[in-house]
């Protein structure tokens, strides 16, 4: 509200309730921004900050109490528990707020709002600001100016508390836990579902939900970065990649391993993946404050570009490899993502036209790899052999702190961790 300054108005609207199939929702999650100013985790809301206003600066608009319905869907705040239990200034019934938004708005100059995301709630608001307009005759006043609110909030939800990294921390543990589980259990002749179904138990069983879909590819299935289908038989001498993450207390964790189906890295195998667990190192040593974004990408394709060389899955000299971007064929994504409220979480990459600085607050993924398609263009040996590796690292003063660091990555480890189970 200090930067928004006294003649701007803040609106946020909840989450609208998302349809399945016919009369069935999806299960509710509540819109991340509105979440993170106001811990408020219902549907049909409107959050409005109003700098300055004498009679309340945080109102929100939010469902009436009504037993019957409560009977139905569960328990409401109300607004008498919103200003209760949820810190509101005021609050009033959603229905009213054609009757008393309006005439909030009427003393602000500008309206920080998220224009785009809602279209419904887009009319709405032009809807608040037309009848202003048509007051001017009259001496009403109406907003001149649209800002987005976008601008300040995700800034500020890119510099995570102290308070916030302990949320991602128990997250990441809790995802930590399910891959252990998942790794001890896996054997040939499993189905790729049967494996997801071991995080499904291990995130709800610590009142978490998936940050995403699960991916649980083996074999060639995991050269398809989004693979999510997870219906295949594992196959003994293949690799499973497994990239799964839970939401605890709205904050997410995000991981990947990827381990051989019996236990046993092949040769081959072993040679890929310690060039990705090299080269994953090398990027986690550049996630330190004051490094621009792309430097733990850069650490991360010199090594790999290094070592598809070594293999012989590529030819030339380093520099122009790197240069010419030869390394897309097997490694055509970048090695991070902020990682917050939200899997991919906002925040800007870039300042202007440069790489923006990584500072202290910041939590971003680590998650290099490599990707051999299955076709006769490559080696025998190689072909079909998906690896990534991926944690979630903070930085902070002191350097890189990976909050997933309890699950392990080195191949002998991996091995020792899957035959004890």
């Amino acid at each position: 509200m200090r930067m928004m300054g006294n003649d701007g108005i803040a609106i946020l609207p909840a989450a609208p309730l998302q349809p399945r199939s016919r009369d069935v929702e999806h299960r509710y999650r509540q819109d991340s921004d509105f979440y993170y100013l106001t811990g408020f985790d219902e549907p049909e809301a409107v959050a409005v900050l109003v700098p300055g206003r004498e009679s309340g600066e945080f109102l929100l608009f939010c469902r009436e109490k009504n037993p019957e319905k409560e009977l139905w869907d569960g328990h409401r705040a109300g607004p008498e528990g919103a200003v209760r239990d949820f810190g509101a200034d005021d609050a009033f019934p959603i229905n009213d707020i054609d009757d008393i938004l309006p005439g909030i708005m009427e003393s602000c100059s500008r309206v920080y709002y998220a224009m785009g995301l809602n279209a419904e709630f887009d009319g709405h608001v032009a809807d608040w600001v037309n009848s202003l307009r048509s007051g001017g005759s009259r001496g009403v006043h109406a907003p001149q100016e649209f800002v987005a609110l976008d601008h300040l909030l995700h800034d500020m939800r890119l510099y995570k508390s102290r308070s916030e990294i302990s949320a991602m921390r128990r997250a990441a543990k809790v995802a930590v836990a399910a891959h252990e589980r998942a790794m001890k259990s896996t054997r040939p002749g499993m189905y790729e579902y049967e494996l997801e179904a071991e995080f499904l138990y291990e995130f709800r069983r610590h009142d978490a939900w998936t940050s995403y879909s699960p991916i649980v590819g083996g074999g060639a299935n995991a050269c398809t970065l989004h693979y999510v289908t997870n219906r295949d038989q594992l196959k003994d001498g293949d690799l499973v990649l497994i990239d799964a993450g839970c939401e605890l207390d709205f904050y997410a964790s995000d991981i990947t391993r990827t381990f051989p189906v019996n236990g046993r890295f092949s040769p081959e195998q072993r040679a890929v993946y310690e060039i990705v667990l090299e080269a994953q190192l090398a990027a986690i040593e550049k996630t330190v404050k004051g490094n621009h974004w792309d430097e733990p990408h850069d650490a991360a394709v010199r090594v790999i570009t290094r070592g598809l060389r070594k293999l012989g899955l590529l030819d030339g000299t380093l520099p122009k490899l790197i240069k010419d971007g030869a390394y897309r064929q097997f490694f055509m994504h970048k090695t991070g993502h902020w990682l917050g409220m939200d899997v991919h979480d906002v925040g800007d990459y870039k300042v202007g036209d440069e790489w923006r600085l990584l500072e202290s607050g910041m939590v971003t993924t680590v998650e290099p790899g490599i990707y051999i398609p299955n076709t006769r263009k490559y080696p025998a040996k190689f072909r079909g052999i998906g690896i990534r590796i991926e944690d979630d690292v903070a930085i902070t003063a002191k350097g890189p702190d990976v909050l997933s660091k309890g699950l392990v990555k080195e191949p002998d480890a991996i091995e020792a961790l899957m035959q004890a189970g």
